[in-house]
């Protein structure tokens, strides 16, 4: 970038958005604007009023390097620390999984569900388990909307936990969820009984895995991600595990690969529970599963 003409904004944004293109990223326009607005502690609607305007040298060394690990296939929600979800933002790293819209499906369903439960019982206090929480966006969410509950978060990484709880703090809801380590529902404690259970667990299949984007593979956590040879042998332990747990009339609520939609429908146990009903994104693809444990 060493030229005698000035490096305003605007020509930042311009050059780098090519720069991006080159190196495979899908989004480039977007990634510049973000890093540079990260780079100049601004809002990213702020540079639309800046373009003439020339960084520090400062500003433009952290937007260089910042630049060059996108180009690497770091993600730009690693790079500068945050995600928005639900229309706020949530603090994420390398611990945990960065937010994806589909998510957003299983928290308005869960909303959904929680308000047809409330009105069943109007006195009583909700209580919701989100399984495996990573950076906390479901059980945040829902704090937000549903003060009333009691919400118990859990997750098998501790370094995952920690990102949740500083998510929790961030957006003011920490007292009122809790937080522990567990195996999906092995390590809660075992009396505990939930009117939703809830989670956005593993569900890639291994072959699935090595087919996805490189930048996804090289930085966020496998764990997360992949379930086994399957793609559904997570979600089978939750669905075991959730029969035990949940009260008569609660809801499982799990996002699901609109690839292993059938498999999992086939693993509800029609004795325990009503027929799963399915739910699509804005692409009409499967991505949320409910099910309502039946009341014997």
């Amino acid at each position: 970038m060493s030229t005698a003409e000035a490096w305003t904004v605007g020509r930042l944004l311009t050059w780098t958005t090519e720069y991006l293109k080159k190196n495979g990223s899908t989004s480039p326009r977007l990634d510049a604007e973000v890093l540079l607005a990260n780079a100049r502690n601004c809002e990213r609607i702020e540079l639309y009023t800046a373009f003439a305007e020339e960084p520090s040298e400062e500003v433009r060394t952290a937007f260089r390097e910042m630049v060059r690990r996108r180009a690497e296939g770091t993600p730009v929600a690693y790079l500068v620390g945050h995600k928005e979800f639900y229309s706020m933002a949530f603090e994420v790293n390398q611990d945990v999984l960065i937010p994806r819209p589909e998510t957003e499906h299983l928290v308005v369903e869960a909303l959904d569900r929680a308000k047809q439960l409330h009105k069943r019982e109007p006195d009583r206090a909700l209580r919701i388990v989100d399984v495996g929480t990573g950076s906390g966006i479901i059980a945040v969410s829902l704090a937000k909307h549903l003060p009333n509950c009691k919400i118990l978060a859990t997750d098998s990484s501790p370094a995952a936990l920690v990102v949740a709880q500083r998510n929790a703090d961030r957006h003011r809801v920490l007292e009122l969820l809790e937080f522990v380590q567990s195996d999906l529902l092995i390590d809660v404690a075992e009396q505990a009984r939930f009117d939703l259970i809830l989670s956005n667990p593993p569900y890639i299949s291994q072959d699935e895995y090595e087919k996805l984007a490189r930048c996804v593979r090289d930085h966020e956590p496998r764990g997360a991600l992949v379930s086994g040879p399957k793609g559904t042998e997570i979600i089978e332990r939750l669905i075991t595990q959730a029969t035990d747990r949940i009260l008569p009339g609660g809801f499982l609520i799990v996002e699901i690969s609109p690839m292993i939609a059938v498999a999992v429908e086939s693993l509800v146990d029609r004795r325990d529970w009503a027929a799963p009903q399915f739910i699509k994104d804005l692409a009409g693809l499967t991505r949320v599963m409910t099910a309502q444990r039946l009341i014997h």
